[in-house]
């Protein structure tokens, strides 16, 4: 199970710390809506793609 999350987390690192920029941002920043919404999008598109 442990190696089944490192495998994962290893994979989507990059997930990981865009969400953790974005979060980061809206706490700096204030939060905007507009600014979340668009990121969340395209961190979908960028996992969900097809290597």
């Amino acid at each position: 199970m442990k190696q089944n999350i490192s495998l994962y987390l290893g994979r989507h690192k990059r997930f990981g710390i865009i969400l953790l920029g974005i979060i980061g941002l809206n706490l700096t920043m204030g939060f905007d809506l507009r600014f979340t919404i668009i990121n969340l999008l395209w961190i979908l598109i960028s996992v969900v793609k097809i290597d």
